[in-house]
């Protein structure tokens, strides 16, 4: 990227910030502080609740005020943007990759997943799909997207962490034998599957929200997406319907301390805090009030009536090695997907 786009990119991530973001910090407060959070687009209600949770807490313990300015976007755009400079203290974002990117770049110095539990990663969720009432077209499980005449949305995996696991979700599938007519282990047919669904697939939108969103504009008669997503939507009033795959991908979405920056600030400490908080049994129960489905243990287990069993759960370790490996096969510039996507819009 030369230098005149690069500043143009950050002017407009920075723009954003300040258009999404919660007021500056309080005057007359002189210990007051200010978190930057920049997360990827589908937590945004669940982080709007925890907040003032946290903020709350960490008055009583620090007797500090604190206020946060958040973004969200997609979580690859998201990266990119910390990365040219916007200042995030903390990112939520949905690949593991892009937090890794972020300290390629040598702006996260400590090993960000022995901050907080489980390795950094704060929720989790599947592939799911969302379709229209009543289920007219009938789509039950993976093969059901490549039928003929299909309207199809997923998000774009250039800007979109929710988009690559969509795609690695239909293809964990495929190789595992899930997919009727696509057999175990086959390379090549599941990769001829993968191109004959996104011949289907008639909007590629920036971010798994902006998918969704499209979707309730009645656009599409299905749109691959996080489950989470479908159950916030039927929360707010939305009359479609989720269908669980009977094999899909296990979304496992991380949080970090973005530290060279929090140390600029001054901000490390309460960075550190509000990373931990999230772990604890208040936030992930609010998690899951917007459809994640908890690690926790206990949450996990008083809130398992609300999410339907998965037949065959998968990891991205199980099936592709992990998010190193499957990035540069599958959404490289001579990846998987991106030869399937060409070959798709022939």
């Amino acid at each position: 990227m030369n230098t005149k786009f690069k500043t143009l990119f950050v002017i407009i991530a920075v723009s954003l910030l300040t258009a999404c973001g919660s007021s500056n910090t309080p005057s007359g407060n002189a210990g007051a502080v200010t978190l930057t959070l920049a997360g990827y687009s589908t937590p945004a209600e669940a982080y709007a609740k925890i907040i003032p949770l946290f903020t709350a807490y960490w008055k009583a313990q620090k007797n500090q005020d604190v206020t946060f300015e958040t973004s969200y976007a997609g979580s690859g755009a998201q990266s990119r943007a910390v990365i040219g400079g916007l200042d995030a203290d903390v990112v939520a974002l949905s690949l593991e990759g892009d937090v890794t990117n972020i300290a390629k770049a040598d702006l996260i110095k400590r090993d960000w997943q022995a901050i907080a539990p489980n390795k950094g990663i704060v929720s989790t969720s599947i592939v799911a799909f969302a379709v229209r009432k009543g289920n007219p077209k009938n789509i039950h499980d993976w093969a059901d997207l490549a039928q003929p005449g299909l309207e199809v949305l997923t998000p774009d995996p250039k800007t979109s962490g929710g988009a690559q696991w969509n795609i690695l979700a239909l293809y964990g599938a495929a190789l595992r034998g899930k997919v009727t007519g696509v057999p175990a282990n086959d390379e090549t047919a599941a990769t001829n599957f993968l191109v004959s669904v996104l011949k289907n697939v008639t909007a590629l939108d920036k971010d798994a929200r902006s998918s969704i969103t499209n979707f309730e504009t009645g656009n599409g008669d299905v749109a691959i997406t996080y489950e989470n997503e479908v159950l916030l939507g039927q929360q707010r009033g939305q009359d479609y319907e989720v269908i669980i795959p009977s094999s899909t991908i296990k979304i496992q979405t991380p949080v970090a301390v973005v530290d060279v920056v929090s140390d600029k600030h001054g901000t490390t400490e309460v960075a550190d805090a509000f990373v931990k908080f999230l772990f604890t049994k208040d936030a992930q129960q609010i998690f899951a009030e917007y459809g994640y489905r908890s690690e926790d243990p206990d949450v996990a287990a008083a809130t398992a009536g609300q999410f339907p069993a998965v037949t065959d759960l998968f990891t991205i370790d199980d099936v592709f090695g992990g998010w190193k490996e499957a990035k540069t096969k599958y959404f490289s510039d001579t990846g998987i997907y991106v030869q399937a996507i060409s070959e798709a819009q022939k």
